[in-house]
Formats: C-alpha cells, sequence, structure tokens
C-alpha cells in the first residue's frame, strides 16, 4: 500500500467537512502531489500487481483531488486562508532536484524522478509548518494531519 494514505484519509476527512479546512496549506498539498506523482511513474511502465496499480491511482487521484478542492470548490475555497499560506515552496524544487541529480543509485530518468520525490517528501511538509507558527491556530484534525505527515 502506498506510504501516507493515513494522511490522505485525514485530509479527505477535511474535505468533506470544508469548515475545519482552516489550517491546512494548499501549498504543501502541492508538495505532496509533486512528490506522489514523480514516485508512482513506475505504474506507467513496471506492472507490480494489480492491487499497486489500483492503490497507486487511486492515492495520485486523491492528492489531485485535495489540490483541487482547496483551489476551486467555492465552499472549501471560502475556509482555505491564502494570506497566511505564503511559504514560497517552489524555492524548494530546484534544490531538491540538483540533489536528485547528483546523489542517487543509477542516473536514469525514472530514478531521478524517484530520488527526487523523496527528497523533496522531506521539506514538504514545510509551508505546512510555517502557516501553523503563523496562525497559532491548530485545532485537533490539523494536529493529527501534521502528526501524521511526521
Amino acid at each position: 500500500m502506498p506510504v501516507g494514505n493515513s494522511n490522505c484519509l485525514v485530509l479527505t476527512h477535511k474535505v468533506l467537512l470544508p469548515m475545519l479546512y482552516a489550517g491546512v496549506s494548499l501549498k504543501t498539498q502541492e508538495l505532496y502531489a509533486l512528490v506522489f506523482a514523480t514516485r508512482y511513474l513506475d505504474i506507467f511502465f513496471n506492472f507490480i500487481s494489480f492491487y499497486n496499480t489500483i492503490m497507486k491511482l487511486i492515492f495520485l487521484g486523491s492528492s489531485f483531488s485535495i489540490v483541487w478542492y482547496i483551489r476551486r470548490h467555492r465552499i472549501v475555497r471560502r475556509s482555505y486562508d491564502k494570506d497566511q499560506d505564503t511559504f514560497r515552496h517552489l524555492f524548494l524544487l530546484l534544490p531538491c532536484l540538483l540533489l536528485a541529480l547528483v546523489i542517487n543509485e543509477r542516473f536514469t530518468f525514472k530514478e531521478v524522478l524517484w530520488t527526487f520525490s523523496l527528497y523533496l517528501e522531506a521539506v514538504a511538509i514545510l509551508p505546512q509548518l510555517v502557516l501553523l507558527q503563523r496562525t497559532r491556530n491548530i485545532d485537533n484534525l490539523t494536529g493529527q494531519y501534521v502528526f501524521l505527515l511526521g
């Protein structure tokens, strides 16, 4: 089963209850969607099992749907605090990519992207932590979500 399903379940619960969505960083969600998109590229090249493929597709779909909900869904977008979520998350991409190009097991496209996903996952929680520090408002569900990310 893909790593992080418990994170997805907690966040999906937050999507279903949009008023509790305050305190979740869109930028962290975008970084995690990119992490899993680059990590699970092997579903197009390497068949492991039907279960593995289905779980990866479900996980990718749920990760991108969470980003879509925060960006596009009217009720969720209203509860998302864009003014507090100001971490410049795109600055994390280049160092992770450079590190993946330099330190990897084999210098192949698939391996570099997989390594990139590992490095990016290590820092993807930073926007969420900065948001929580700025707002100083941590409800139980957001606290559990951040704990599960860690």
